[in-house]
């Protein structure tokens, strides 16, 4: 692969914030309840890329077919892999997807296929992007993606706070996790949170069964947590554990 930007790389994060900032040098996007993916394509060489820096290939074989056809012969794109159920995202599915044995994976492919939601562009061609405002990258992304079919989507983008807020309370029980906002003179700086996100506050009561370190922090950092929850006797139910944890556990892997 011989790209502007070749991988590993790391994605662009996101600084957590209370509410959707005002004023007009935002643009805001729904934040989706998926996989963080960054694509590579150098013509036939196509490459899914976790936010960990590892290859997502295997477990998506039904996306495969559909990039090589759709993206630019060369770029590299930011998006997010999700699957819909029941009208809405199902973060569960889509985390049954990882899963060790390629039967299970090529079962669960036909069974739920999964989508790929872009929303920023770091390179196409020769042309390395990461420089460029984030306007930009978004009128280019918009261009390369005009025609774009499903399981290949672009992401809604507005700059108006009414109608971000408005995604932010309709589209909640839908499974989107909250809403985006970026800066639209904003660079690409790979692993810095330089975006910002709201999400929605969810609480509820749990026990603290175990722990696991973060692979970068061992000792100093905790990666992720196993939860019991309490079901409708009051007792605690250890098996809602992956469903409780199941974020921590995936942005680990």
């Amino acid at each position: 692969m011989n790209l502007p930007v070749n991988p590993p790389m790391l994605p662009m994060l996101a600084k957590r914030i209370g509410q959707l900032p005002a004023g007009q040098t935002w643009i805001f996007e729904p934040k989706w309840d998926g996989f963080r993916a960054l694509i590579f394509r150098d013509r036939e060489e196509i490459l899914i890329q976790s936010r960990d820096a590892k290859s997502l290939n295997r477990y998506f074989p039904e996306l495969l077919g559909p990039l090589n056809s759709q993206l630019p012969a060369r770029c590299l794109l930011d998006g997010e892999i999700v699957v819909t159920k029941n009208n809405g995202l199902d973060f569960e599915e889509l985390q049954l997807r990882i899963h060790p044995a390629a039967s299970r994976v090529k079962l669960l492919s036909r069974r739920s296929p999964a989508s790929i939601v872009f929303f920023d562009l770091l390179c196409e061609g020769n042309r390395d992007w990461r420089s460029e405002p984030f306007e930009q990258r978004r009128e280019k992304l918009e261009s390369l993606l005009a025609s774009a079919v499903p399981p290949i989507h672009l992401t809604p983008a507005t700059r108006e706070l009414s109608i971000a807020s408005d995604w932010f309370k309709r589209f909640e029980g839908a499974g989107l996790d909250g809403v985006m906002a970026k800066p639209i003179s904003g660079t690409y700086q790979s692993d810095k949170r330089v975006m910002f996100k709201v999400k929605h506050e969810r609480d509820c009561d749990c026990v603290v069964a175990g722990f696991r370190w973060h692979k970068g922090g061992e000792g100093t950092a905790i990666g992720s947590l196993l939860l019991g929850l309490f079901d409708s006797s009051g007792r605690c139910n250890t098996s809602a554990c992956a469903r409780a944890s199941r974020k921590p556990n995936v942005r680990n892997w």
